[in-house]
């Protein structure tokens, strides 16, 4: 029993660990940026539609979704469109990280509307396919929603519009994922 909850302790503290490394702050992945860190790719993994009504950070890299909206496909249950992972994420990635002379190695850091749906699954898939520094923005674009009061339920808190970061509603051509050219 003794060596059951030992091994029990330490499956728990490597699993904090492992949270601790996959998750940075909006902070300092803005102070990588500035500072101009030569093998960090930023990039914005939400669907380019969202990024559109939501804005956008030029900080960024590159816009690579992880996850697209299938608008054929709608799910009467949840009232929403399907959402499928996106095939190509892993080459796109890859492409950018050729455009910038990064190797698999480089920490690349995911950002998505809350850090949770999309920015920690995303770091976790390309760990699992061979990119060992993926990480994400802990609280994601948007942030948190405010829990009480009378704007409860709206993103006001945290992330990397409510800390004072750089961002535009306004997406940039150069950057934001499009289906008219790789």
């Amino acid at each position: 029993m003794k060596r059951l909850l030992i091994a029990a302790a330490l499956g728990f503290a490597s699993l904090a660990a492992h949270a601790a490394d996959l998750g940075i702050s909006a902070q300092d992945t803005y102070a990588k940026i500035q500072n101009a860190e030569k093998n960090v790719l930023f990039i914005d993994v939400r669907d380019p539609v969202e990024v559109m009504f939501v804005g956008f950070s030029d900080a960024v890299h590159a816009n690579v979704p992880f996850m697209l909206v299938d608008r054929t496909q709608w799910n009467a249950e949840k009232g929403v469109f399907r959402l499928y992972r996106n095939p190509d994420f892993i080459n796109h990635v890859k492409l950018q990280l050729a455009k910038r002379g990064l190797s698999a190695d480089a920490e690349i850091i995911t950002m998505c509307r809350s850090g949770s749906e999309r920015g920690e699954p995303s770091a976790n898939f390309l760990r699992e396919n061979g990119f060992p520094n993926a990480r994400f923005v802990v609280d994601g674009f948007q942030g948190g929603a405010i829990k009480e009061g009378p704007q409860a339920g709206f993103r006001l808190q945290n992330g990397w519009q409510n800390s004072g970061l750089p961002w535009s509603a306004k997406m940039n051509a150069d950057k934001i994922h499009r289906v008219d050219r790789p």
